[in-house]
């Protein structure tokens, strides 16, 4: 009989034990970047995150002897499954100690989870979208993590191998940049020419653009048109938008965001590039993801006042009809003197799928280096 109990949460203390957990398991790790708190709560909550529209969920805890020794988010995401004409259920906010028992136990609850609701698969981890973390660390375990993305033991993968019955589903690659002491030739001389030849542009917002003259969401819905194709992707809804606007750009550092816009379309949204400060090393002095009594003074140092010597590309996305035209170096272009300005010495991609070859080559004057690698498993039900 097995020693590991099974509790689903039900009601706030349930799930103010479910996000303590993470930073009980990793307290006083140097490369795990805990998320805030807040955050946790409001994603989670269902009557908080917008994506439980068209998504159901459930979360789980492992207890031993009335103590937590895991945890797991079993997430249908309805509109993922009818667009990729699947059913599955995904796992996430995965959490576990070494113990064999523990894993199989909550992988378990995912699976059963999944059954009772007609699924033929379980997959992840995933979140409700590809705005939460996704893909279990395989590699690069003694690099330090980002905001947007998930640092594990390296156990987890060892534990999925043990397991049985599960399955490579998709791979993502991850890169590292050093920030150079100008743009390179490269993306210059690509970035006049495009310029000169398809009457492409930059164009830097402002907060009035965001908020008043509809570029928030004109942005968000060019990330639906340009991630529509990628692994497990759901395109956001406009309450989704309309909530990621107002969580986001109140803080962003708009000198850090550059679109692209087409001259011959009446400046038409061609691409754009969204990179923020790195919050690692910030997020890490929010003691328990709290931005009280101190957390919050680190996040403004970095945000507001660059002191990290970091930048995450987060989102990089251009209209499949400008990707051969050269747009990403426009903004690449425009951004490196940015950064050079601020005092960045390093710059990390985000998760990229193994197979993307074009986007990987576009950071190949950067001299990219593969520092990370992360992995979805897949098993069927």
């Amino acid at each position: 009989m097995s020693s590991v109990q099974i509790k689903r949460v039900e009601g706030k203390k349930d799930l103010k034990a479910f996000i303590e957990f993470h930073y009980d398991l990793y307290e006083g790790n140097p490369y795990d970047v805990p998320n805030l708190y807040s955050d946790e709560w409001n994603t989670l909550s269902k009557d908080k995150n917008a994506a439980f529209d068209f998504c159901e969920a459930e979360y789980f805890l492992a207890l031993r002897d009335g103590k937590t020794v895991g945890r797991v988010a079993a997430i249908i995401n309805h509109k993922a499954n009818e667009k990729w004409q699947k059913k599955e259920v995904r796992f996430g906010w995965i959490d576990f100690i070494d113990d064999l028992e523990v894993s199989r136990a909550l992988l378990a609850a995912v699976e059963d989870y999944g059954r009772e609701k007609g699924m033929e698969a379980a997959v992840g981890p995933l979140g409700f979208t590809d705005m939460d973390p996704e893909g279990m660390l395989t590699w690069g375990f003694d690099k330090l993590g980002t905001m947007p993305t998930i640092y594990n033991y390296d156990y987890y993968p060892q534990h999925m191998e043990r397991l049985g019955g599960w399955e490579k589903d998709n791979d993502y690659v991850e890169y590292f940049l050093k920030v150079p002491e100008k743009a390179p030739e490269k993306y210059t001389k690509i970035a006049e020419m495009v310029e000169k030849r398809y009457n492409l542009h930059v164009r830097k917002l402002t907060k009035k653009d965001i908020f008043e003259g509809g570029y928030g969401k004109k942005l968000f819905e060019l990330i639906n048109a340009t991630y529509t194709d990628l692994y497990g992707f759901s395109e956001l809804s406009d309450r989704q938008i309309e909530q990621y606007i107002n969580m986001y750009f109140p803080l962003a550092d708009l000198n850090l965001i550059t679109v692209i816009e087409d001259g011959n379309k009446d400046n038409k949204l061609a691409g754009m590039g969204i990179t923020i400060p790195s919050l690692s090393r910030a997020l890490q002095k929010c003691r328990r993801g709290r931005l009280f009594p101190f957390g919050w003074w680190h996040l403004l140092r970095a945000i507001k006042f660059h002191r990290t010597e970091g930048v995450d590309l987060l989102l990089m996305g251009f209209l499949p009809e400008y990707r051969a035209k050269g747009a990403n170096a426009l903004v690449i272009a425009d951004l490196i003197p940015r950064y050079v300005d601020y005092g960045f010495k390093w710059g990390e991609s985000q998760v990229e799928m193994e197979s993307n070859e074009g986007v990987q080559s576009q950071w190949g004057p950067l001299d990219p280096i593969n520092h990370k690698k992360r992995r979805c498993y897949i098993k069927r039900l």
